[in-house]
């Protein structure tokens, strides 16, 4: 992947879960817009996040981006969403990091690729650079919303693979 943008979801799911240090190993760079670095040094975001937003790795870069979409589809994301997918366009992203159902509905209509926290533990797991399980057990003891079937394919796929650990 040449140009990868990320919303707030993934990047707080990954810290709180361990696993914010493959996202180096599976793109060299990834670009947040700053809204997103804002929520995720919001008070109201947990401690793990907050420091690991205070002090941000090299391999990911703050842009700032005005998201003046007029599209009426746009009205429903938050501001980080909307941030994302703005500077998705100015970036000509081929990927968005993104968990929200109706951004990421969004970000598809906008013709970009577009994977979640799931999706991001999925591709590590198939480069060898996670085990799978365990990630996954540590996701599901945040507040992340899931729907029970998309982990068991994700789940299954690797086990049939006999690399789900």
């Amino acid at each position: 992947m040449r140009v990868v943008v990320a919303d707030t979801g993934p990047l707080n799911y990954l810290v709180l879960i361990g696993e914010i240090d493959v996202l180096p190993s599976l793109f060299e760079t990834v670009y947040m817009p700053a809204v997103v670095r804002a929520e995720l040094r919001h008070r109201e975001a947990l401690p793990a996040v907050r420091t690991w937003a205070a002090r941000l790795p090299r391999w990911l870069e703050v842009r700032a981006v005005t998201a003046a979409g007029d599209d009426p589809a746009w009205r429903a994301l938050d501001a980080g969403e909307r941030a994302a997918l703005a500077l998705a366009r100015v970036l000509d992203a081929d990927l968005v990091l993104m968990d929200d159902r109706a951004g990421v509905e969004v970000v598809l209509q906008q013709r970009f690729a577009a994977i979640g926290t799931l999706g991001v533990l999925d591709l590590a797991a198939r480069r060898g650079l996670i085990e799978l399980r365990p990630a996954i057990d540590r996701h599901k003891a945040t507040n992340f919303r899931y729907r029970p079937e998309v982990l068991d394919a994700v789940l299954a796929q690797h086990t049939i693979r006999g690399d789900g650990r």
